[in-house]
This record gives structure tokens, C-alpha cells and sequence, in this order.
């Protein structure tokens, strides 16, 4: 998510405590009435083709498809489609990290500079703000001319240490610690150090470590020169451009009314390579395996220990009742009563949420990156099923 899409609340509020609505799900009262009319406004409004909601509580599990996997085509949604879930990745690498500061191999307070010599500051970024999005690295997702090359060439294949170039040729955005500054370069720079500590690559990590371990056999992290979807897969859709979206993602009111109609289709950007987003938000996976995630990463201490999980949930520790308040902490996003992350690249949308405390979990995942008026179709998807599941 491009850093003007993000805020993080940095001032200590009082934290609101929230009750979840209690009605059954038998009933289906809540969604039938509430939540799927909801979703079907959004994305009618947003002009999004398709999404897929799972929603979990100790009552159930409530999980629907709605629209279409591909825009302008009878091609009916289902719940095991295949997305594209963008920065929710990032919580992966940061729980990779974490376990590394787990087993002693480097410290959250270890310079980067101990790490790779070429980084702006490395010697005053510690690694924690690599995870908190507080280094003021320069993100290489801002820069016109990678941008040009992400619509003029969709299949290049990007080699990690070029994404960290762009970076590093840039000037940073504020001295480390010195604000909050939403970027992808803080995760493709944790990621590298990684695999220098270990001497493994990220994907065999990723599956050793996460996947494996949490049997999240529906999810993958495609090889650079792979820009394939698993069957079946939804097909990922971008209004505008790459290099247009770095000025604005809305069109222009012509444009949006055409789009609500059916009559103007977004492009298909299914196939864009994914090695350009690689640690920062490549990997690919079903509602039914976010979920699953969503409840190890957020409801357990297991792949991180009691003492690090503390530390991690305290870092994003929910502070407000409405779910667009976001706090950022190490390698986690809180929404409201949720914590989770969210994620959005050219094609796809994505929320993940999970309230440990009541043991509830929201994942939305959308074939559509942003709304034809600005916005994210899954993000607001999400807030109004956490605001009907809490009312106030």
C-alpha cells in the first residue's frame, strides 16, 4: 500500500473496549440483512468485478463469493479462488526476522549498517524500524521510472538488489525514527538480510517456516520468472495506469460513471511479474488460508515465542473503535478491535484481520486494487463488517 494511503496514529488514546454482536449464525441475520448487502454496494459503487469474505467467530464460520473472477464475463466467484494477497506477506518476513531475534541470530536493536554497507543511515536504523515503517527509507515503489517499466514491461523479471538500488539512489524521506513512513523497500531490505543470516532464499524460508508449519497448503510464493496463478484463481484488475495511480487512482467522474455501468473494464493485470514486489507482498493464497494465518500470526505465540508475540501485539495494541484508525507496530497493522494487515497491489485488494481477545476474524480479498473513485474495495468492505459485527 503506497505510503499516502496509511496513517499511523503515534499519540497514546484511551483504548474503547468493544463487544462483538452476539446473534447467532444460524440465524444469519447479521449477514444476510447487514453484510452482503454491504459488500454488494461496494463493490457496485467501487466498480470492483469480485471479492470473497470469510467471516470466523466461536459461533461459525460465514464465508460467501460474490461477482465475478473475471471483469465483463459470466465467470461466478468462488471461496477457494486464488488471489494475489500483496503486503499481508509482509507479516510474514517480519515473523521470519522475529524468529531470527527468537533464536539469538540478530537483535531488533542491531544497526543495518552490520548487515549492508550501501544503505542510506544503515548506521542509525536499527532493524525494529525496519519492521515499524519508521527508517524514512526512500520506497522504490515511488520512483516514475520503475513505475513506466511496470506498464511498458509487465514481464520483467526484477532482482531484489536493483529494487534496493532505486532505493538507495534516492534521498530518504526524514532521519530514522524521526516519523512513520509507509514502505515496501523496509520489507525487500529485511528480506535480504535475512537470507544473508541464513543463507537460504526467502521462499524456501517461507515455506519451511511459515507455510509448512501453519498447513497453509493453498498458499504459495511464486518463483521470480513465475507470473502463473494456481486453478482457480481470480484475475487481478487496475483502473488507470501504474504511472497515472503515483498522481491520483480516481478517474475522472465520466470515467467512474462508465465503469458503475459496465461499459468502460479495468485492465488486466494478472500476469504482471511479481518479482517486482517480491518480499513486500508476492505471495498468493485462498480466505480460507488467510484465515488460518490470520488466527496463527495474531491468536498464538507459536512461531515467535510468548516473549516476542507480547512484544509484537503490545507494538499495535488496539486503541480506537472505529476500524480505519490504524496503529502500525513491528510487522503488524491494527484496525479498530482487529489486528492483522492489509495489502494492495496492481490488481489486487486485500484485508486480514483477527481479534484475539474474541476470537474473531475478518478476510476479504478483492480481484480489484483501487475503487474508480479512489479508495480500497476490500479495506471498506472489511471496516463495515467490523463495524456491524461491533456495533456501537
Amino acid at each position: 500500500m503506497p505510503p499516502s494511503q496509511i496513517t499511523a496514529s503515534l499519540t497514546e488514546t484511551t483504548a474503547i473496549v468493544l463487544e462483538p454482536d452476539t446473534r447467532s449464525f444460524d440465524q444469519s441475520m447479521i449477514f444476510d440483512t447487514e453484510i452482503s448487502p454491504s459488500v454488494d454496494s461496494t463493490l457496485r459503487v467501487m466498480a470492483a468485478p469480485g471479492a470473497v469474505v470469510r467471516i470466523e467467530t466461536p459461533n461459525g464460520v460465514w464465508e460467501r463469493a460474490f461477482g465475478s473472477r473475471t471483469a465483463g464475463v459470466d465467470d461466478p466467484m468462488t471461496v477457494d479462488s486464488h488471489f494475489r494477497i500483496g503486503s499481508i506477506t509482509k507479516t510474514m518476513v517480519a515473523t521470519l526476522m522475529l524468529q531470527l531475534v527468537r533464536d539469538g541470530r540478530i537483535r531488533l536493536d542491531d544497526p543495518v549498517s552490520m548487515y549492508r554497507s550501501d544503505v542510506p543511515n544503515g548506521d542509525q536504523i536499527p532493524i525494529s524500524q525496519l519492521l515499524d515503517m519508521q527508517s524514512g527509507l526512500f520506497s522504490y515503489t515511488e520512483s516514475w521510472s520503475f513505475n513506466q517499466t511496470l506498464d511498458n514491461e509487465p514481464e520483467y523479471v526484477w532482482d531484489p538488489e536493483d529494487l534496493l538500488s532505486i532505493s538507495n539512489s534516492n534521498s530518504p524521506y526524514f532521519p530514522p525514527g524521526g516519523g512513520f513512513r509507509y514502505t515496501n523497500t523496509n520489507t525487500i531490505l529485511s528480506a535480504l538480510i535475512i537470507e544473508q543470516i541464513t543463507g537460504q532464499p526467502l521462499a524456501a524460508l517461507l515455506y519451511d517456516h511459515i507455510f509448512k508449519p501453519l498447513g497453509l497448503t493453498d498458499t504459495t510464493f511464486p518463483a521470480a520468472a513465475d507470473n502463473s496463478m494456481p486453478d482457480p484463481y481470480a484475475h487481478g484488475y487496475l483502473y488507470g495506469t501504474n504511472t497515472s495511480a503515483l498522481s491520483s487512482v480516481a478517474l475522472s467522474n465520466a470515467e467512474a460513471t462508465a465503469a458503475r455501468a459496465g461499459s468502460e473494464l479495468p485492465s488486466d493485470v494478472t500476469n504482471l511479474n511479481p518479482s517486482w514486489i517480491w518480499a513486500a507482498g508476492g505471495s498468493i493464497s485462498t480466505a480460507a488460508d488467510v484465515a488460518s494465518y490470520a488466527r496463527s500470526l495474531v491468536g498464538s505465540s507459536d512461531p515467535i515465542g510468548d516473549e516476542l508475540q507480547r512484544q509484537r501485539l503490545a507494538s499495535v495494541e488496539p486503541r480506537a473503535v472505529e476500524p480505519s484508525e490504524i496503529e502500525y507496530g513491528l510487522g503488524l497493522e491494527s484496525f479498530g478491535p482487529m489486528i492483522g494487515h492489509d495489502g494492495a497491489i496492481p490488481g489486487y485488494q486485500s484485508f486480514m484481520g483477527h481479534d484475539p481477545d474474541r476470537n474473531i476474524t475478518v478476510v476479504v480479498l478483492c480481484n480489484l486494487r483501487d475503487g474508480v473513485s479512489g479508495g480500497r474495495p476490500a479495506n471498506e468492505i472489511a471496516y463495515n463488517i467490523i463495524r456491524s459485527l461491533y456495533p456501537r
